[in-house]
Formats: C-alpha cells, structure tokens, sequence
C-alpha cells in the first residue's frame, strides 16, 4: 500500500494550513481515500509511529484519527495484527411494522442466510425469564442463541428464550425458529420490541467482526400468541453499520386529532 499511502499523507501535509485540527484533516484523508477506492477493504494502513513521520504529525494526532474512524466503523482494530480498512457492509433496511423472522427478510431481498449456533437447551429459567415467560422455577426454559449472517456478513447475536413445553427440543431447530414454531401452531402473531443505541463489547465485536466500541442497536422483543400468551422473549444485538430500522408514521385521523385537541 506504499503508493496510496503516500497520497493520502501527502494530503494531510499539504493541508496543514487550513485551519482544521491536525487529527480531523488525517482523520478525513484517510476516510476520503477509502471512500474513492485508494486503500479498499482488508488493506492494512502503515503503523502509528509510520503514519506520523510520513504525515508529519504527533502519535497523539494518529491515535485520535484512527480511534474516530474505528468508532464510525471505516477501520477495524485486530489485537497484534494492526489496523485495517473495514469490510463493506450493505447496510439493510427493515421495517418495524411486520413481525418477521431474519431468515424471512433476507431470503426476500435474495440474501443467502446461514446461523452459527453459539447456545442451545434446556435451562432453569432464570428470575427473568420466568416473570416475561410465565414460568414457575420448577419449570425448564429453551434458549436459542445464534450469530446471523447474511451473504458472509455477520450482522446480529440473537438469543432467545422460551417455554420448554413450547420448545422441547431446541435441537430440531432448522434455519428459522418462526418455521419450527409455526409446524406446532405457536408462531407468533405479536410482538412489544424495546429499541436502544450502545457500543458492542469485545465479545459482541468479535463475533460480527466489527471493533469494540463500535455502534450497535439493542432490541428486546416480547411476542405473543393470538390468546394473549407469551411465547418468546428474545435480546438482539444488530451492527450499527448494517442495519437501519424504518418505521412509516400516518398521521391521526381526523376525529382522533378533534378528541386530543
């Protein structure tokens, strides 16, 4: 990469004088060079100690633009290995308002879909998981953790939760836990989700191949079936750089607008 990243430190030297902090005009040159193509996904970028004797800038200045450009998820950090321009990621729209599974909405926008089974069995419920399940602690719970990915990309840890007498047997699971619910009439018809914004820890990064620190969106979900019953309590944890959550908002009727006015 000796020839790109003499284009890209060149910029910065050359741009010194405009006025911006050392760290943003390194951090949006590097940025600027990934954008057009100089330095493409897998690329490793020079040491901190090289970065700064060929931009002509403080270590100080290269760490503060590379931890910036780790965090909006341009670079990735890999303990021992270095740094390295971030895989593409097609980022993924999904609507809120359609109570699907993940391998549903990705078979349809013509993705490959496979799971890495990180946990699946039979557990004593823990306080929890018996309040939102309605189990007593005499009863067992099956919790199904899975990585999801689409096209090669890692993009959600799902992990769920249900009554064994729903799910006796998580290891019958296939590709999809909707499917395997629906063939014993308990697929959901319903479901509460709880949206929040946080940074993945080390674990969360290692397992969808993003940096620690970078953001995620949490999302707890609650369904139910038709009677009103909870048949599944389940905590994901999305890329931040993948997904995009939509939700269409109406406006209130007319009459509903009169009665709040």
């Amino acid at each position: 990469m000796s020839d790109a990243a003499e284009r890209i430190f060149q910029a910065v030297r050359n741009a010194q004088q405009k006025g911006a902090p050392l760290y943003v005009q390194l951090r949006k040159s590097i940025e600027d060079a990934v954008n057009a193509g100089i330095v493409g996904p897998g690329d490793a970028l020079p040491s901190e100690r090289d970065i700064a004797i060929r931009a002509d800038v403080s270590r100080v200045t290269v760490r503060k633009a590379v931890q910036d450009l780790v965090r909006g998820g341009i670079l990735v950090q890999r303990h021992g290995s270095g740094t390295f321009v971030a895989p593409r990621v097609n980022r993924v729209e999904q609507p809120l308002s359609r109570l699907t599974s993940f391998t549903e909405d990705m078979a349809r926008r013509g993705m490959t879909v496979r799971s890495e089974w990180l946990d699946r069995g039979l557990y004593t419920p823990s306080p929890e998981e018996m309040m939102t399940l309605g189990l007593s602690p005499s009863e067992r719970v099956a919790r199904v953790a899975r990585l999801r990915i689409a096209d090669d990309t890692p993009l959600a840890i799902e992990r769920a939760s249900l009554s064994a007498t729903i799910l006796p047997d998580p290891e019958a699971i296939g590709d999809s836990l909707y499917a395997a619910l629906e063939k014993t009439a308990h697929r959901p018809v319903r479901a509460i989700q709880r949206l929040s914004a946080k940074n993945l820890s080390e674990a969360e990064a290692r397992l969808l191949g993003a940096s620690p620190g970078s953001a995620s969106l949490n999302i707890e979900r609650i369904s139910y079936l038709a009677t009103g019953k909870v048949v599944e309590f389940t905590r994901s944890v999305y890329r931040g750089d993948a997904y995009d959550f939509v939700v269409e908002l109406r406006l209130a009727d007319t009459a509903e607008g009169k009665d709040q006015a």
